[in-house]
């Protein structure tokens, strides 16, 4: 019998997203805000996720013999529910709804997913249904997909699931065996997210900026330690300062913060101005040390003796999209070889549930090698965009793509890039991209004027061909998904300084003819041109938007930002010139 697994997320309100394995084989992943054009979906469940999802299999909804979510019933009779209601005393309503009625979210979210279910004609009676906790959905998508013969150390740090947020423990002979889990208000990302909130950024988003300035402070400067107290062995915040609820909450302007007034008073005044001023620029500084400290510690002392046996160590959830975590986890002595999902967020907790619910069955997951898992397109319907858009866009049919486009870059000019299958997962990953020179001047200012109006001390990341990465990064630290953070020889920093971090450090993916063989190519045309393998790479999409999906999206980004110039698979999409006036 054929097992089809449909993997849906979004449960916990945010990052809807859609997978499909037929047996043990992952065929398909989509986000749901790909296809919506609205960042993180809130509020949505993944209805188009999942229909794009199906038709990239050709399959029906009748097909769908199982369906996993990431979210699951938790006992009375779990240390998670009495945890957070005696951790909440001083907001009684939420402290005696979570012992009495304790799994409402999840009942509530059952009632929209057999509506989704129909919507989707997939049979609520013949379609095993199978809730999955959400930390064990995030271990499996980092170890299951990835699954060794030895044992394999995981940790997961996220930001709120049933009432987890911490998991250690490690995976062996397809089974994941819990080690110690940490509960809701005692988040490690729950204390990054009050610090970003205070910084002035909204949560889910702000977090990258907070991570991309604290290497210009210094984390020394002032103590933080004050938001969250760990022993060595267990980590718990100050609720009375941060990852408040109710009362405790700060408010200004009708709206609540994930802070307390106390920790204004003890910190001054919520950002306002310029966030490289002092304090506040020190305050990432300490909030980003502080958060990799505490990680270290955990996995030290709850994971140590996985670590000494096999030194291998996964990790995924929310929280391990923090590039600069990873570079430090990655670089402990016990740990030998290290693996980031690279869809980290809850909307990789659609391949992490149904990768479970396979091998739960007996299924061994087939190794995943890249993620490219959504759509694509023809020539014929990206000139159909162009022809249909209002604007009417110049375009002509290349005989060669990726030799027209090493020679626009060649020559300076940025090039919008949509080819292939959509990538899955928060980063561009050269199907759906923004390439250019980095050894153009002016560079950087050249993509933020045309499209990406990004603060100034944003570096750029870079895609670099596998061949020229051996000189350019450790070899032992080579990521394709750029998932962390890598140093740089002093050398290659002078000569890309437009890709380099403050602290000499650059986030790259590198590209192998293996994983993405289209992409490949362009670099090595490039290289040829200029004896330069690699290209900077930032996402196509205009700020605040998703990475876009179909070709009426690349269109309409295109048509909508300063860029001049777009290959659209074989199709060369350019801007009419204006007609001059009479």
């Amino acid at each position: 019998m054929t097992v089809v697994t449909l993997g849906l997320s979004g449960a916990i309100g945010h990052d809807p997203a859609a997978a499909l394995f037929i047996n043990e084989k992952l065929i398909a992943a989509v986000e749901e805000e790909r296809l919506v054009r609205r960042k993180h979906a809130k509020g949505e469940l993944p209805y188009h996720a999942a229909r794009q999802c199906l038709q990239i299999a050709g399959l029906r909804g009748s097909d769908v013999t199982h369906i996993a979510i990431p979210y699951a019933p938790i006992s009375l009779f779990s240390k998670a529910r009495w945890h957070y209601a005696y951790r909440h005393w001083y907001a009684p309503d939420r402290s005696i709804d979570s012992l009495f009625n304790g799994n409402r979210r999840y009942r509530r979210y059952l009632i929209d997913l057999r509506m989704l279910m129909e919507q989707l004609h997939i049979s609520t009676s013949e379609t095993q249904l199978v809730p999955i906790e959400h930390q064990l959905a995030h271990a499996s998508s980092c170890y299951h997909l990835n699954e060794s013969s030895e044992k394999t150390a995981i940790f997961c740090v996220d930001s709120k699931g049933e009432y987890s947020n911490i998991f250690l423990g490690y995976g062996h002979e397809g089974k994941i065996i819990k080690i110690k889990e940490f509960y809701n208000p005692d988040s490690l990302c729950g204390m990054y997210a009050a610090l970003t909130d205070y910084l002035g950024f909204e949560i889910l988003d702000g977090e990258f900026k907070v991570m991309g300035i604290a290497p210009f402070g210094d984390p020394y400067k002032y103590d933080l330690s004050s938001l969250a107290h760990f022993d060595g062995k267990n980590f718990k915040v100050d609720n009375k300062l941060i990852s408040t609820i109710g009362l405790r909450r700060y408010k200004a302007k009708s709206k609540g913060h994930y802070f307390s007034k106390k920790l204004v008073e003890m910190l001054g005044p919520r950002r306002a101005g310029n966030l490289m001023e002092d304090p506040y620029v020190h305050y990432a500084a300490a909030i980003q040390k502080l958060y990799e400290d505490i990680s270290v510690g955990l996995i030290t002392h709850y994971l140590k003796d996985v670590l000494e046996e096999t030194g291998r160590l996964a990790v995924a959830g929310t929280g391990s999209m923090n590039i600069r975590l990873n570079r430090r986890l990655s670089s402990l002595p016990l740990v030998k070889e290290y693996t980031v999902h690279p869809a980290c967020s809850d909307a990789g907790t659609a391949i992490g549930a149904a990768s479970y619910s396979v091998r739960a069955l007996g299924k061994k997951i087939e190794p995943v090698t890249n993620m490219y898992l959504g759509p694509s397109y023809d020539s014929d319907q990206c000139i159909e965009a162009c022809l249909l858009h209002r604007e009417k866009p110049e375009w002509e049919v290349l005989a060669s793509p990726h030799e027209k486009a090493a020679e626009l870059l060649a020559n300076g000019q940025l090039l919008a890039w949509f080819r292939g299958k959509m990538e899955f997962g928060p980063r561009a990953l050269g199907n759906r991209s923004i390439l250019a020179n980095p050894n153009q001047i002016g560079i950087i200012d050249a993509i933020n004027h045309q499209v990406k109006f990004r603060e100034h001390w944003r570096p750029f990341s870079p895609s670099i061909i596998d061949s020229f990465a051996k000189d350019f990064l450790p070899k032992d630290q080579q990521d394709e998904y750029m998932s962390m953070s890598l140093p740089v020889s002093s050398r290659w920093q002078e000569r890309y300084p437009v890709i380099v971090h403050k602290d000499g450090t650059t986030r790259a993916q590198v590209v192998t003819e293996k994983t993405n063989e289209d992409f490949y190519r362009l670099l090595k045309a490039f290289q040829a041109r200029t004896g330069h393998g690699l290209l900077i790479n930032a996402s196509l999409s205009r700020p605040g938007e998703a990475l876009v999906c179909t070709p009426e999206d690349a269109v309409n980004m295109f048509m909508g930002t300063d860029l001049n110039y777009m290959i659209m698979e074989n199709v060369l999409v350019t801007k009419r010139e204006e007609s001059e006036p009479w």
